[in-house]
């Protein structure tokens, strides 16, 4: 499938686009140090937030703990400064993960989510070793606005409270899958096949994560994706002071 084919569904999805300003900002040279470093931080949160729904709903305590193993490495990396970034000798997930028997969606949940969990952190581990072999240290570095302002408009109760989540979760995937193709033509030749292939690789997460909030929700979830991505096309447009992966418009950017 080639690119157009694969951004079609994503671009139907998302309700703007990335405005330019984002891109002539991402592309000066001397934010590609951030770019790179927020990027690495997002396909960590992304398996982070899996983890966490299954957790929460999908897994036995058992299956919890083997999940929180398999993070461990990469967060004590990361938050903690344990390690020297090599995960190549980490043992991933060690065993079979057990559905709880009262969640009638688990099996399904848990299926996609441990190859989303998968995905993201080899390529959390690609961006650090590209990161590296540009003596592009990883520092500490704040989050952008983008997801939490998402999130805080997830509803308390469940099931909509999970159904929102795999929403909020849609989006965030289909917006970084649209920014790897946006950012691609203008990188250098490493950079761009990379973009590339993180595309082709990621290019089906929103459609899991719509898949399991439409199973789940007792209700259609047309209003609740049409209310998520206005919110989402808001945060996307509106102007931002601090460059991020995920960060909004450059009204000032030259």
């Amino acid at each position: 499938m080639n690119i157009t084919e694969l951004l079609y569904p994503i671009n139907s999805f998302l309700q703007c686009q990335t405005p330019q300003s984002w891109i002539d900002e991402a592309i000066k040279p001397e934010n590609l140090p951030i770019l790179l470093l927020d990027h690495c931080n997002c396909e960590l949160k992304a398996a982070q937030t899996a983890m966490l729904l299954l957790r929460r709903y999908a897994v036995d305590q058992q299956s919890s703990d083997a999940l929180l193993a398999w993070l461990k490495p990469y967060e004590d990396f990361v938050y903690r400064k344990i390690g020297n970034g090599d995960f190549s000798d980490y043992v991933h997930l060690s065993k079979k993960l057990i559905s709880k028997s009262d969640f009638e969606h688990g099996d399904e949940l848990i299926s996609k989510m441990v190859l989303l969990i998968k995905e993201e952190l080899h390529h959390f581990q690609q961006v650090w070793e590209i990161m590296q072999s540009r003596g592009i240290a990883y520092d500490n570095l704040t989050a952008s606005r983008y997801a939490r302002g998402m999130m805080k408009c997830v509803r308390t109760h469940e099931p909509a409270k999970l159904s929102d989540t795999l929403i909020c979760g849609a989006y965030i995937e289909a917006r970084s899958c649209e920014r790897f193709a946006k950012l691609a033509p203008y990188l250098d030749d490493e950079l761009e096949k990379f973009y590339v292939s993180l595309l082709r690789s990621e290019a089906r997460h929103f459609q899991d994560y719509l898949t399991l909030a439409t199973k789940i929700s007792l209700t259609s979830i047309d209003q609740r994706i049409s209310f998520f991505g206005d919110k989402e096309a808001e945060l996307i447009q509106i102007p931002d002071q601090e460059f991020r992966f995920h960060s909004g418009s450059f009204a000032n950017c030259s």
